[in-house]
Parts: structure tokens; sequence; C-alpha cells
């Protein structure tokens, strides 16, 4: 059988993940326990993601020419990642994404840095290789205009696309049109949407309006609840897999990246997003975004 090929076009950040028994009140100084160094983006652990679900998983961005982005590139090699397609930019550093992690939750903030150059010269620059794939799963750590040009070249070449509105954004209904399904989780699609919602009536009424209005599938991700969708106008939550949580930092990417390879590799729509829903449990029971991504294997027998 033919591997799917997804092609990610997204951030590539150094993780500096701070361990603290609790989060800070606002002005105050605490004592954190540890602090890591991981290789992280949304772009790259979904890209990790990928691979490690054995699909060829081809990876556009940018990093700096700097230690960080050296160790990123060798390890999106080490799990399989096709990393040709990575710009190096000189004089500019690595994205970071300092994250603060407690035993509940974790907290983030990005610095962009060389996401920034990811721009529209450098997608066009690789407009083949996002035609020949079968998906094209994009995120919003970089530029609007890179975004709104990959989903361009995809639609345009009959390619499959998948936009994980995150961190969640107001996008023109230019870039909305180009998207085939939308995976925001409940805050994103709430701000999304410009709505809040109550109740599962609500919810359902909300997204069968915005499906409507921009003609894509929606996938609402809902942490412990797990996963909302509209089968034939009805609102169908697959539940959460029960798990002993270490660490929900990749969650969102791990389900992106299963749902693509199950999407890519012929699977129904509700089997795929049973899959990811799957992949998503088993990466939270592993510390560390990229090293929580779980195989085909694990994916299976779970």
């Amino acid at each position: 059988m033919k591997r799917p090929h997804i092609v990610i076009i997204g951030s590539l950040n150094m993780d500096l993940v701070v361990t603290a028994e609790r989060m800070p009140r606002v002005g105050e100084t605490i004592e954190g326990q540890h602090i890591r160094y991981l290789p992280g983006g949304k772009g790259a652990n979904q890209a990790v993601g990928c691979a490690k679900l054995e699909a060829d998983a081809t990876m556009i961005g940018s990093v700096g020419d700097d230690l960080f982005g050296h160790q990123i590139i060798r390890q999106l090699t080490g799990y399989g990642v096709k990393t040709d397609r990575i710009a190096v930019i000189e004089h500019e550093a690595t994205g970071t994404a300092t994250i603060l992690h407690t035993a509940e939750d974790n907290c983030i903030v990005i610095v962009p840095g060389a996401n920034a150059s990811t721009n529209e010269r450098l997608v066009a620059a690789h407009e083949a290789v996002i035609r020949d794939a079968d998906i094209a799963l994009l995120q919003l750590e970089i530029p609007i205009p890179a975004v709104k040009l990959a989903l361009q070249i995809a639609r345009d070449n009959g390619v499959t696309t998948v936009l994980n509105p995150a961190p969640a954004k107001l996008l023109p209904a230019e870039i909305h049109d180009m998207v085939d399904i939308l995976t925001p989780n409940e805050t994103e699609f709430e701000l999304l949407s410009q709505r809040t919602y109550a109740n599962e009536d609500e919810l359902a009424a909300g997204m069968g309006d915005w499906e409507q209005r921009h003609r894509q599938t929606l996938i609402v991700t809902r942490g412990e609840k797990g996963v909302s969708y509209l089968e034939e106008g009805r609102l169908k939550t697959i539940p959460a897999v029960p798990v002993q949580v270490t660490d929900t930092t990749g969650a969102g990417d791990a389900f992106n990246a299963a749902l693509c390879c199950g999407l890519a590799s012929g699977q129904s729509l509700e089997a795929s997003i049973r899959q990811a829903v799957k992949a998503a449990s088993l990466s939270v029971t592993r510390f560390g975004a990229q090293e929580g991504m779980p195989t085909l294997e694990e994916v299976t027998g779970c």
C-alpha cells in the first residue's frame, strides 16, 4: 500500500519547558523545579506525528542558523520527517516557545523568530511538493499570507486542506473558502465564531451555521470531553480515551497528525477522527510534544 504523503507548512520552535508546582499569580515570582529544551512548534510537532504514524511527512518552514535550529532539524530527520524543504535563515534566531508546565495544565508564550521567514516566497518555491501531496496541513504560527498561498496552491491542485487554527485568529472568508477541514478546539471555535456555547444544542447549532456559511467540515476538539463533529446535521462526539495525564502540550498536534494520516490512507471521516482521538489520548501520557507522539502500532493497539 502506498504511504500517504502529507506536507506540513508551519512553525518550528525550540520549546523551553519550565516545570513548576503551580502557575504564578500576576506579578508573582515562584521557584520552578526544572527546565527542559525540547524541539517543538505546532508544524514540527504535527510533522513528527505524521512520520511516527508511518506517513511520508514533508516539512516546509524556517529555523535560524543557530544551535536550536540545527538541533531541530537533526531531531526531525531522526523521526523520519523530510527536512530538505526547511530554510535555515542567517542572522535570525530560531523561534521559541516558553512553556510553563504544571501537573494540571500548561501556558505558552511564543516568540516567532525565523518562523516569520516562512513567507509567500518560501511557499511558492515549494509549490511542487504541495501540489503532489495527499493532504496539506497548516496552522497559524507562520505569516497569514503564506498560509493563504499554500491553501491556494493545494486547492488549485485538488489537494485536501486541513487547517488547525492555532493560535486562534480571525481570518478572512477567502481563506476559509480554501479550507476543506477546520480543527479548532472549543476556545478557538468560540473566538472564530464570535459566540459562546452554553450546551450541546447551542454548539450543534453554531457548528451547523459555520459549516453552512463556510462550506467546510468542522471538527472541534474538546479536551477530556473528546471531539465533536456533525453527522447529517446532528452533533456526534467521540469520547477521549481515559488515561493518566502527564503533559497536554502536544495533544492537539497528535490529533491533527493522526486525522490527516487516517484521511490520506482512505479511512472514513469517523474512522479518522476515532484514530485521532486515540493518538491524542496516548500523547498526553508522556512528557514532551514530539516524544509523546504515538506510533501507528500504539494507536492501532489502543
